[in-house]
């Protein structure tokens, strides 16, 4: 046995170690060390940390011997250490990306003034009285790169910030925070009244004309030796990081362009002067080219300006509406230059510049512009939708019914643009053989949708066609043709042959249902429809496949729908687009849900509002799956459709007002599913949108509708939760609540000889809603706080009802809730403790890496004897907490009543040398538990191969003389080894023992990792 201990010491020893972390005041004693430092691939700690450390070392305050708080004092250690900082910053080239991203605005404040003060910027004199010429390239430096932070300081200040809200912070936490905000609030009030002042000292910058440089960390040790000089005027005034003067103005008109950007809302003109700055900015960029030294631009970020800036403002001159096609777009429809615009969208299908979402909304715009009496957009509206569509040919997407609705009424004008615009748009001599197949598909399928021949034989016998479509394809045309109109004589002989071929004769009726029921594109699936209806006229092919089904509150709406091909048009692109979202295919499901959204919004305002809806629960679907999974926040549009929707449900009340279109849709009857108005609330509450389900959200809606109503509830709970006493009102409504859906009725039943027998068996009706519901509607929710409270409650009512308070579960927040609830006996035990272990096992399929509810779910198992997997979440919630126990578990994680309790899931589980090893973790060593462990002779886990983790020397004595008296002489002489080992020496100091402790608590817990993980 000691060899093997000795194997596994010595395999220990030779693991690789982490490298200590290089402490602060390291670099205050060895003047290289800091550049040694930045040089490393990943410096621990980080630039941006020590700038920290440094400047907080620097600025606190000094203690005297009476205990009375002076300033910090200005001494050499103290201007060393700012020294060092500044010299980090250089390293970092200045970068105010990377420092306003990392850095607060104290420290950052801190940091620029002491830049002022060692460039020697004359103090007691505004900047703006300044004249830039005349002072040194440094000096001037400084004052570009102070000034640049404070007018991007007060732009970001003034977007609005939602706060994340957190737990009850410690007073001394919440003092800290509260003393850094009053400081920043006092920092950004004095850069708002200087904000003008700023904007004039960068404007000058731009008439500089010599290069610039700016401190590195050689020219601020230079400074330091050239201290005797005065003025600023020294060696290292003129040396430094040379910033050309193309470049320097390239950094501050930037910086100048956003902040009139973000003044133009206030004051539309200035949206002027931001473009102008702008697109002197993409002008200087191509012209510095690559080489860039100081100057940080988001090159995507400047073209959205740029952009904007086009759209703001009116071009006065071409080469503007050259540098934004968007801005060229807007232009267009604003000078009523639709030519013009049309020549952009042809040019756009070769280039493929402009996003299609964009070309689509011009497409509503003049839509809208059309219904509004404009008739000579009319025309206009066409042709765009002829681009687009042949943008949606190239790029293999659907294409809308739209085009289709419009083909409805074809002349030779629109023919001939239509050919036209396919011919502009298609270059053959580079185009793939893939694109072409398309091309030529979507021609033949205009050719069998036209009833005209004539306009037939203009596409078919078009230079085009004859090189994209084979002779036989263009001979099936024409004879589709001649099927569909008997009387048009296509050809003075026709060949009998082949003419004489019935329509679709290859093609079973089977066969093309069995391409319906696999296909998924929406165009091919009205196009099936339409060749079948064509066979046939007594089928209802939406019966086809029973695996198609449609929500019951919308099967009475779409199947009575007269068009017999309408109807089951709709009804089966709506049961493939919710097949679609239930597997998670949103790319399809969006297709088919749009193309039905189309289709209906020609004949039923009833069914126009039911897609609508389908479209909300989509992308809400879409957007859970998707981003919100990475912490991504909603678009503000989805926010907005899900407030709509809900207010949408509002109840009639006699008397009451309400608007025109609830009024309407009321009048329509639109049917509604519940899982919408669940999955509504369910994803408010998920976007943290507390504000609204507590305050703004209508209360006949909380009255009426029990989701919104323990939405609402759950929300008020967590927007108040920070103060304990005041959430506990809107907190026992909750409880209420919830108690209420889990008591049972009393049902009476009278037995054979007349006596009334009581029966408790059936769920009570009183609550909001059932229980099946409310566990359903849980597991849509994802919000961390949410399903902290929710666990909260349910285990502290699990502890009520359970009266067991040895085996009592625990969880955050418990002092929120009630202690007690009035009518016990009619609470579901049984319920309320299956909701809690589901609700806790679905949490943590969310977020596995929760401290608090690993420990719930370990109390779960430890109260129903289940000890190894209590154990297996004990511990994983340690090791979470610690990097898998390289640091101590927080003493809030394994309080004394999780160490009792892992220490009698080891008994439980015969592991008798680990209860011993437990017993020290304790404040105080069970000393009893612990000697009465190592008597059992009976331990099922490793024994003397765990005695290198105990360092209490009174067990190790213990041990040795349990042994001896055993007469066990190899296990003794290993406790014998433990107890010599010098760091467990009673002699040594406080800060070795507690080193020797933890050392032996993390090789212990990772063990013990390893064993029941």
């Amino acid at each position: 046995m000691s060899a093997e201990a000795a194997d596994r010491e010595a395999a220990t020893s030779s693991r690789p170690s982490t490298p200590p972390q290089t402490i602060w005041f390291e670099f205050l004693l060895d003047e290289g060390l800091l550049e040694k430092h930045l040089q490393k691939c990943y410096p621990d700690p980080s630039p941006i940390q020590l700038i920290i450390q440094f400047l907080e070392q620097a600025s606190k305050p000094s203690v005297n011997e009476q205990n009375q708080v002076h300033p910090p004092s200005d001494n050499k250690r103290n201007r060393t250490l700012k020294l060092l900082a500044l010299k980090v910053a250089a390293h970092l080239k200045w970068d105010l990306e990377v420092l306003e991203k990392s850095l607060s605005v104290p420290v950052l404040n801190m940091l620029l003034n002491e830049l002022l003060c060692i460039s020697k910027v004359p103090s007691g004199v505004k900047h703006v009285d300044l004249d830039l010429c005349s002072l040194p390239p440094t000096t001037t430096m400084a004052i570009l790169v102070y000034n640049r932070w404070a007018v991007r300081t007060t732009v970001q200040s003034s977007f609005p910030v939602k706060q994340l809200k957190a737990g009850p912070p410690q007073l001394n936490i919440m003092s800290q925070m509260l003393q850094e905000k009053e400081l920043t609030d006092n920092i950004l009030k004095v850069l708002k009244e200087q904000a003008e002042d700023s904007i004039l000292v960068l404007e000058r910058a731009l008439q500089l004309t010599t290069d610039l440089y700016v401190h590195t960390m050689k020219t601020l040790d230079q400074i330091v030796g050239e201290s005797c000089l005065t003025n600023g005027d020294t060696e290292s005034s003129t040396a430094g990081l040379q910033i050309s003067m193309d470049e320097m103005h390239c950094q501050v008109c930037y910086d100048l362009g956003t902040v009139f950007f973000s003044q133009g809302s206030s004051s539309p003109p200035i949206y002027e002067k931001a473009k102008e700055h702008l697109f002197k900015t993409n002008e200087l960029l191509s012209k510095i080219g690559a080489e860039l030294v100081h100057c940080q631009i988001d090159q995507k970020r400047l073209d959205g300006y740029c952009q904007a800036c086009a759209v703001l403002t009116d071009p006065c001159e071409v080469n503007e509406l050259q540098l934004t096609t968007y801005g060229r777009v807007h232009h267009c429809i604003k000078s009523s230059n639709y030519q013009g615009l049309i020549e952009i969208f042809l040019n756009d299908n070769v280039t493929l510049s402009l996003l299609s979402h964009f070309r689509q909304s011009v497409l509503r715009d003049l839509f809208q512009m059309a219904h509004n009496g404009d008739k000579d957009v009319q025309e206009v509206c066409f042709k765009v939708c002829i681009c687009n569509t042949i943008r949606d040919v190239l790029e293999q997407q659907m294409i809308g019914v739209t085009f289709h609705q419009l083909m409805l009424k074809p002349t030779k004008e629109r023919i001939d643009f239509l050919l036209e615009a396919c011919t502009r748009s298609l270059n053959l001599d580079q185009t793939s053989e893939e694109i072409k197949r398309h091309m030529a598909t979507f021609l033949k399928n205009i050719c069998q949708s036209l009833d005209d021949p004539q306009f037939v034989f203009m596409i078919s016998s078009h230079e085009l066609c004859t090189k994209l479509l084979t002779d036989e394809e263009r001979k099936q045309i024409l004879d589709q043709m001649r099927k569909r109109s008997p009387r048009a004589k296509l050809s003075a002989k026709p060949l009998t042959v082949f003419y004489d071929i019935p329509a679709s004769a290859s093609v079973s009726i089977g066969q093309l249902e069995h391409q319906l029921i696999l296909t998924v594109d929406s165009g091919r699936i009205r196009q099936i429809l339409i060749e079948l209806h064509g066979m046939t006229s007594d089928r209802q092919f939406w019966t086809v496949s029973n695996k198609w089904e449609v929500p019951t509150v919308y099967g009475g709406v779409i199947l009575g729908i007269k068009d017999n091909l309408t109807r089951d048009l709709v009804y089966i692109l709506m049961a493939k687009g919710l097949h679609c979202i239930m597997i998670k295919d949103f790319a399809h499901a969006r297709q088919l849900h749009s193309t039905c959204l189309e289709l209906v919004t020609e004949f039923s305002p009833k069914l126009r509002q039911v897609m609508l809806n389908e479209m909300l629960l989509l992308d809400i679907s879409a957007h859970k799956a998707g981003t919100e999974s990475a912490g991504e926040r909603p678009p503000a549009d989805l926010v907005s459709r899900v407030r709509g929707y809900l207010e949408m449900r509002l109840p009639v009340y006699p008397g009451g007002k309400m608007s025109s279109r609830h009024s309407a849709m009321l009048r329509e009857d639109i049917p509604l599913r519940q899982i919408l108005t669940e999955e509504c609330v369910a994803s408010m509450l998920n976007w943290k949108e507390n504000e609204y389900l507590s305050l703004q959200i209508p209360a006949p809606l909380i009255q009426n509708n029990p989701f919104v109503k323990l939405g609402q509830l759950l929300a008020a709970t967590c927007k108040e939760l920070p103060g304990p006493k005041e959430s506990r009102r809107t907190a026992k409504d909750l409880w209420d609540v919830v108690v209420q859906i889990f008591c049972l009725s009393n049902q009476h039943k009278r037995i054979n000889d007349g006596r009334i027998s009581l029966i408790k068996y059936r769920e009570s009706t009183l609550g909001i809603m059932r229980r099946s519901e409310l566990v359903t509607f849980i597991k849509r929710l994802s919000d961390p706080l949410i399903l902290t409270i929710l666990i909260s409650l349910f285990v502290k009512l699990h502890n009520i009802v359970r009266d067991d308070i040895v085996n009592d579960a625990t969880a955050e927040y418990m002092s929120i809730w009630p202690t007690s609830v009035p009518n016990l006996q009619s609470v579901d035990v049984e319920a309320v403790a299956v909701t809690m272990k589901e609700i806790v096992t679905y949490s943590l399929s969310i977020n596995s890496n929760n401290h608090y509810w690993l420990t719930t779910q370990a109390d779960i198992y430890f109260a129903t004897n289940q000890f190894s997997a209590a154990l297996h979440f004990y511990i994983q919630a340690g090791a979470i907490c610690s990097d898998f126990f390289n640091k101590c578990v927080p003493s809030d994680v394994y309080t004394d009543m999780v160490l009792k309790r892992m220490i009698k899931c080891c008994s439980m589980l015969n592991c008798h040398t680990q209860v011993a090893i437990l017993c020290q973790f304790l404040k105080e060593v069970d000393y009893m538990t612990a000697f009465k462990a190592l008597q059992e002779q009976n331990s099922h886990d490793a024994m003397d191969s765990y005695y290198d983790y105990i360092w209490d020397i009174t067990i190790l004595e213990y041990l040795t003389h349990i042994h001896h008296k055993r007469g066990e002489t190899d296990k003794r002489q290993i406790a014998i080894k433990a107890i010599g080992q010098s760091e467990l020496n009673s002699s040594n100091p406080e800060e070795v023992l507690q080193l020797a402790a933890q050392k032996r608590q993390k090789k212990f817990l990772q063990a013990m990792a390893k064993l029941y993980f």
